[in-house]
C-alpha cells in the first residue's frame, strides 16, 4: 500500500512549475513538515498509517496548497530569466564590440543592440522588484510575463544580430567570429528556454504572499 506522504508529495511536484531546484527543495520542506507531523502523532498513539492520512489532511489539499507554492516558483523563474538576460546579453554585446574593433556598427546592429540594452535595463528592474519585499508584497500581476517576453524578444534579437555582425563583420575581426557566433547560438538557447518557461509560470494562478 503506497505511502500517502509519498503520493502528497508527488502530486504537489506534479501540480507546479517552476526552477527545478527549487522546486525540489519547497516540495522536501513540505515533505518533511509533514514527516515531523506523522511522527507526533505516531507518539500519541496512532498507527503509521492512521498518522500519515491524519498530517496529510491537516495540511490541507494539494489543490489549496498550490497557490502560495506556485506564487514562490514563480517568483523565481521570473528571476532567472532575468537574471539570464542581464548577464548573457551585456556579454554578447562587448564580445561583438571586440569583433568589431572601435568601428561603427552596421545600423541593423545598432537596433538590435539597443533592444538588447533596453532588455537588460527591464531584466534588472526586474531583479529589483523580486527581491526580498517580494515575499511580503504582492507582485505585480504582470510582472512574470513581462521578464518572459523581455527574455524572448532579447532571444530572438541574438541570433539576428549575429547574423548582421557576421556577415559584415572586418577581416580582421574574423578569429574572433566563430566564438562570438557560439556564445551567441548558447545564450539564444537558455534565454529563450528560460523565457518559455516564465511564461508558463505567469499563466498560472498564484497566491498573495502570508501577512506575517
Amino acid at each position: 500500500m503506497s505511502d500517502p506522504v509519498d503520493e502528497y508529495a508527488a502530486a504537489l511536484s506534479a501540480a507546479l512549475h517552476g526552477p527545478a531546484r527549487a522546486k525540489a527543495r519547497l516540495v522536501e520542506e513540505i515533505r518533511d513538515g509533514l514527516a515531523d507531523a506523522v511522527a507526533d502523532h505516531a507518539g500519541a498513539g496512532l498507527s503509521s498509517r492512521e498518522a500519515s492520512e491524519l498530517a496529510v489532511r491537516e495540511f490541507g489539499t494539494v489543490e489549496e496548497l498550490v497557490p502560495s507554492c506556485q506564487r514562490e516558483l514563480t517568483i523565481g523563474q521570473t528571476r532567472a530569466t532575468a537574471r539570464m538576460v542581464a548577464v548573457a546579453v551585456p556579454v554578447l554585446i562587448v564580445c561583438w564590440l571586440a569583433v568589431w574593433s572601435g568601428r561603427e556598427l552596421p545600423e541593423a546592429a545598432q537596433v538590435l543592440a539597443a533592444i538588447g540594452v533596453t532588455a537588460v535595463l527591464a531584466a534588472g528592474l526586474t531583479l529589483v522588484t523580486t527581491g526580498a519585499l517580494a515575499r511580503r508584497l504582492p507582485m505585480p500581476p504582470l510582472l512574470p510575463m513581462v521578464a518572459a517576453w523581455t527574455g524572448t524578444t532579447a532571444s530572438v534579437a541574438m541570433p539576428l544580430a549575429t547574423v548582421v555582425l557576421a556577415i559584415a563583420a572586418p577581416s580582421a575581426g574574423w578569429p574572433l567570429v566563430l566564438p562570438a557566433a557560439l556564445l551567441t547560438v548558447v545564450s539564444h538557447g537558455v534565454v529563450a528556454a528560460s523565457a518559455r518557461a516564465c511564461r508558463h509560470c505567469a499563466r498560472l494562478p498564484v497566491g498573495q504572499p502570508s501577512a506575517s
